[in-house]
């Protein structure tokens, strides 16, 4: 918030608003300043300001002191806790009159002849001469020494200065009092009429000139006989001032900046300055200077950290000043690494999400780079980065962490090892099982990430070679499901299920039998995926900044705790379409939001997540808060409400792809219409929405589907459909499946 003070002569006031002399801000100032020789003291009542005020000093009309604060003068400021009061204080020891005054009319011409040649732009620009190369042409031809002349007793000066819009009379003296005179201006005779008046009055003759304009800036000859005497008019602009004041910007790094004001008169020459150093022609590769009519803009295309400072424009008759501030662009992390515990030979698959996909990073294990070899796979698509290591081994169990680069924060996760191994030892007496790791206690569960492998390894002897039946809950498992593979070897059993999804959880038995007997052991596997959203929040009350919103957990945790509801994030509705974070990692069902700002409208919206990561989509209340301004009733006004309804439309196509069977792969296209489309996905014509093996993701219009762990069959044609009540559109691609040894050739 900016406010403007008028005290007395002292004024001060923000660099966004013209000052006003004629008027006090009554109910912001609790004390004025006294009319002492010495110290000038004025108290700001801050109850109502929602930052700390920029004020300046001035003495007179235009003379900002805070240029003269130094040994003799003192600006201080200093802010009252208690009583929410700034005092401020301007101290001199040289102070006499803080009256306005105008300046004395000056001789341009003079100043000009006694200043160095350095000056003279700097002087013409204070003075509003436009034409300053023709002024010192025109004067340099003027002689210095006049002959003595019979008929003029007294001649023209050597130059006049004029303001626009005044008069200015020429005079002479001639010797013969009945003599004529003519008057010439550029060498053409003037006459007589409303503006130019001629007097003759004893000896002396005059050429009054009314109203004069830019086109009276010329020179002029008195000529009697066959003498003359010359002279030359300057004409001079009446000072520019600033209209409408520059304001302060606050933009991010890489944006483009325009500090905007305008000047009262069009084609004014400016000045623009930033910390106090002038930005010149020069320098047009970093600033652009545009102007147009009344209007000077500062363009700065790419800001950067360097460009931060207080810039200044300058007129001849004032001055404007704007501090820029330039941010660095935050990174909004979408999805942290999760901490895995995997066994011998299985996958392990690091993955997050930032939101710019331009970020690039590095992975570390234990401190140490992770470098890519044929185990471990580094990769980096779009926003989302991912690290993958095949057939984990023990020596892979260690901390991971993903640095992105230009940031000073970091991902961590920590890898597992479960060496999972069961030995069943039929024998020709009765059969015993021999557990070593997974007995039926807490140790007997395994938990997978869903997409993942998961694979049991038991180990099993006996003699003649058992046979191995696999069973979850009364179903016996074969290999009819193209996920699951069972396979037995001499003292192994192994059981796999590629890509676990949810589905999968559950109690899975193991039964061994040969001729002497049988064993069996059972082997709880849990799969964790991302929570469900919370249940849709409401708001139960609003105070004056502030509203409680509450909500219930989700139905489904994804396997595993909830460690927050993250986040409820304000809707800011009155001016900018963006999310706000509140709280992050909150783990109550409720919440007060504070801080809000009085007139503005608000919806909240929740995450849920647990060491997956986030719930794939947030709950979002029905209706919006709205902070009730106190002591304003606006009643908006009513408008014909506008018909924003689009049909779909595919913003970006569905590309054919050829992956490589046994990695996930991706569909990606984007689209947008109004209302948000429903979406399908279809494989050769088929709905595939309820197909375990896919997962459809939409985020801003960005459709993606993933196909986990394809194999040659899930190659085809894939076609995405969004429909909505004004239309449909459709995308399609084809698909291939490669095996891996198709791949290495």
């Amino acid at each position: 918030m900016t406010q403007a003070f008028m005290l007395n002569g002292l004024t001060g006031f923000s660099d966004a608003q013209t000052p006003d002399t004629r008027q006090d801000l009554t109910g912001l100032f609790t004390e004025k300043p006294q009319s002492e020789n010495i110290t000038f003291v004025a108290k700001v009542n801050a109850e109502s300001l929602l930052k700390k005020p920029t004020v300046k000093w001035f003495k007179g009309k235009w003379m900002d002191l805070a240029s003269k604060s130094g040994k003799h003068l003192q600006l201080k400021e200093t802010y009252d806790r208690n009583t929410k009061i700034w005092h401020l204080s301007c101290l001199s020891d040289k102070f006499r009159s803080v009256q306005a005054s105008s300046d004395p009319d000056v001789d341009v011409w003079k100043i000009l002849s006694g200043a160095p040649a350095s000056e003279y732009e700097k002087i013409a620009f204070q003075h509003g001469i436009t034409d300053l190369r023709g002024m010192l042409k025109r004067l340099k031809k003027m002689k210095k020494e006049e002959k003595k002349s019979e008929a003029f007793l007294k001649k023209l000066d050597p130059a006049y200065q004029v303001t626009k819009g005044q008069k200015i009379k020429l005079a002479v003296e001639v010797a013969n009092e009945d003599v004529e005179v003519k008057w010439l201006k550029n060498g053409q005779e003037i006459q007589p009429t409303g503006r130019y008046i001629f007097e003759s009055v004893g000896n002396m003759r005059y050429l009054t000139i009314n109203n004069c304009s830019l086109a009276d800036d010329a020179a002029y000859c008195c000529i009697v006989g066959e003498e003359k005497c010359t002279t030359e008019l300057f004409v001079k602009e009446p000072p520019v001032t600033i209209v409408k004041n520059l304001e302060d910007q606050m933009v991010m790094k890489g944006e483009r900046v325009e500090l905007e004001c305008e000047v009262s008169e069009e084609g004014a020459n400016v000045k623009w300055e930033k910390d106090g150093v002038e930005l010149t022609r020069d320098e047009s590769f970093k600033y652009r200077f545009k102007k147009d009519g009344c209007k000077h803009v500062l363009i700065i295309n790419d800001a950067s950290k360097e460009d931060c400072g207080h810039y200044k424009v300058k007129t001849n008759g004032g001055e404007s000043m704007a501090e820029l501030l330039v941010q660095e662009k935050e990174l909004e992390v979408y999805q942290s690494i999760a901490d895995l515990t995997v066994k011998a030979k299985d996958q392990a698959v690091f993955k997050c999400e930032v939101s710019d996909e331009n970020v690039k990073g590095t992975w570390y294990k234990n401190g140490v780079e992770v470098k890519a070899d044929a185990r471990i796979n580094i990769t980096h698509i779009g926003r989302i980065h991912k690290l993958t290591i095949d057939e984990v081994k023990p020596e892979d169990e260690g901390d991971y962490t993903f640095v992105p680069d230009g940031y000073a924060f970091n991902l961590s996760a920590k890898l597992n090892f479960l060496e999972v191994k069961i030995d069943f030892v039929p024998r020709q007496d009765p059969p015993k099982i021999h557990l070593d790791c997974m007995g039926r206690t807490s140790e007997s569960t395994i938990i997978v990430v869903a997409g993942n492998k998961l694979r049991l390894d038991v180990p099993i002897t006996g003699d003649p070679a058992p046979t191995v039946i696999w069973t979850k809950g009364e179903k016996v498992i074969t290999e009819g499901d193209g996920r699951v593979h069972v396979e037995t070897t001499k003292g192994h059993c192994i059981f796999t299920i590629e890509g676990a999804e949810r589905q999968d959880e559950g109690i899975y038995s193991v039964v061994v039998r040969n001729p002497a007997g049988e064993d069996t052991a059972d082997i709880n596997v849990k799969v964790v995926d991302v929570p469900d959203p919370p249940q849709t929040p409401t708001i139960i009350s609003v105070g004056e900044d502030s509203c409680v919103v509450t909500w219930e957990p989700p139905l489904f945790d994804g396997g595993q705790p909830i460690i927050g509801k993250n986040t409820v994030k304000p809707f800011f509705v009155i001016h900018i379409k963006e999310w706000y974070t509140v709280y992050e990692q909150y783990r109550r069902t409720n919440c007060v939001v504070s801080d809000l700002i009085m007139g503005n409208e608000y919806v909240f919206r929740v995450f849920s997540i647990n060491l997956v990561g986030f719930s794939t989509e947030p709950c979002q209340t029905k209706d919006s808060v709205y902070i009730q301004k106190t002591g304003i009733v606006y009643k908006p006004p009513s408008y014909k409400e506008h018909d924003f309804s689009e049909a779909p439309k595919f913003t970006h196509p569905l590309m054919n792809r050829s992956v490589i069977a046994g990695y996930n792969a991706t569909l990606s296209c984007s689209v947008r219409g109004i209302p948000k489309p429903k979406v399908t996905w279809y494989k050769n014509k088929m709905d595939i929405t309820h197909e375990a093996k896919y997962r459809m993701l939409s985020k801003q219009g960005v459709l993606t589907l993933e196909i986990r762990k394809p194999c040659p069959f899930d190659g085809g044609v894939y076609m995405c459909k969004a429909v909505n009540d004004s239309g449909e559109d459709i995308v399609e691609c084809k698909l291939e499946v490669r095996q891996k040894k198709d791949a290495k050739k």
